[in-house]
């Protein structure tokens, strides 16, 4: 059963990954998009291309999300009622350990993981809770479920998108609004890309001898929790692909 047809989302981080698929689902189930990000040609060309392949209205809005003020100009030039906020943008960088990690790097990270999921949470939430209705998706990882050397920052920003997701489910007992959170493994995309800084060799290492989950794997359960009844609110997934057990545990054929 289709349940959200008709009905308009946010997607923030929608240029490529998870961000763009979920959209791209999104649009073929018949919800009409706001789709964020900071490459402005990029959302157009996803703009064009869900428009003319499904009929639905794309909005696209070229902005940093780690800026406050810019958030809430997006929000305010909103007009359509925003059902479904899925809290994508996020990023890592680098692997280095506590003792020897850029400050740059940390902010970075703290900034867009946590800070800009709280800002349009923060902006969106309020008439959500007015009309009684609505849906906050965060996407979180595993690493917000079990931490990892190299990993300090990224991992208490993840295990931060977790306490959030927690704590507004709990700001808002009592309404019909619903917040849940989807916690991938390895998944195939540009994320380690960014990760390495550009370094196409790092990163492809880390799929190596495995076969890694895919940003289509994360939009359909996105989409699937999306869709559940509206007294059935998901709180948390987690997926791993069938090579990983854990954040350190991978089996590679090599």
């Amino acid at each position: 059963m289709n349940r959200l047809k008709g009905k308009t989302a946010i997607v923030t981080g929608a240029t490529a990954g998870i961000g763009y698929k979920t959209a791209e689902l999104l649009a073929e189930q018949g919800v009409h998009l706001v789709v964020t990000g900071r490459r402005e040609e990029r959302l157009e060309e996803i703009k064009e291309k869900l428009e003319s392949e499904y009929e639905v209205k794309v909005q696209t809005a070229a902005f940093d999300i780690r800026d406050a003020d810019a958030c809430r100009s997006f929000v305010q030039s909103l007009t359509a009622n925003i059902v479904i906020l899925v809290n994508n943008a996020g990023l890592a960088k680098g692997t280095d350990p506590v003792y020897d990690a850029e400050f740059d790097d940390w902010n970075t990270m703290i900034d867009t993981n946590v800070k800009g999921l709280l800002y349009l949470s923060r902006l969106i939430i309020p008439q959500m809770k007015e009309r009684n209705t609505g849906h906050i998706i965060n996407v979180g990882s595993t690493a917000g479920h079990e931490s990892y050397a190299g990993g300090v920052v990224y991992t208490a920003t993840k295990h931060a998108v977790k306490a959030i997701t927690e704590s507004t489910k709990k700001d808002l007992h009592g309404t019909e609004v619903r917040v849940s959170m989807v916690s991938p493994g390895l998944v195939e995309t540009e994320f380690s890309e960014v990760r390495f800084k550009g370094d196409k060799e790092k990163a492809a290492e880390v799929y190596k001898g495995m076969k890694p989950l895919v940003a289509q794997d994360i939009a359909e359960i996105i989409v699937f929790v999306a869709n559940r009844p509206a007294h059935v609110n998901i709180m948390d997934t987690i997926i791993y692909p069938t090579a990983q057990s854990s954040a350190t545990m991978v089996h590679r054929d090599v």
